[in-house]
């Protein structure tokens, strides 16, 4: 990981609990230490699973230097994003433990920062890898990681629909161009 304000994992790693620690310390808000092991685990999944994935498809972190081949295994058999994922559990574990408004505004504001650049790596990865990457999409879910044998709900396939050009549905991001290869 290397040490950038411009770098996101600097900003949810190191940067955004450092602000939050001085908030809470201006508070005089007691930390619930059990939830910084969720922090812990976030930050964890994301330096596991972008090592795996650079092991297991090549390619360099990010996606400014794209897998060579497409991993499907391991924990990328039960979430398209757990690199991006574990960012989230670091930012909810920080505003579970601190209560802290800034950590809350923090993990919230990032959702659908997050979200989308999911959907311009996974547009990358569909024009890289075609109809493969098409079929690991409709099994394995974006975020919430899935069991094996988990049969997606109504809800999920409904929310995959509506918010997936590719499957017919509704763009949220319009300026954005998903390709969709059968």
């Amino acid at each position: 990981m290397r040490l950038s304000p411009t770098s996101t994992s600097t900003r949810t790693f190191v940067l955004w609990p450092a602000c939050v620690a001085v908030e809470q310390r201006l508070a005089r808000r007691r930390v619930r230490p059990g939830w910084l092991l969720l922090a812990a685990w976030g930050y964890g999944q994301y330096r596991l699973s972008g090592a795996y994935r650079t092991h297991h498809g090549g390619g360099g972190p990010g996606m400014s230097n794209p897998p060579e081949a497409l991993v499907t295994s391991g924990i990328y058999a039960y979430t398209r994003n757990p690199m991006y994922l574990g960012h989230q559990i670091t930012l909810a574990g920080l505003a579970l433990a601190t209560r802290s408004p800034l950590a809350a505004a923090l993990f919230a504001g990032h959702l659908p920062w997050f979200d989308a650049r999911a959907r311009d790596d996974e547009a990358a990865l569909q024009a890289r890898f075609g109809a493969t990457y098409q079929r690991y999409r409709r099994q394995v879910p974006r975020w919430l990681p899935a069991l094996p044998g988990h049969v997606p709900s109504l809800a999920e396939k409904w929310l995959d629909l509506w918010t997936d050009p590719c499957y017919g549905g509704v763009n949220p991001f319009p300026e954005r161009k998903e390709p969709c290869h059968g």
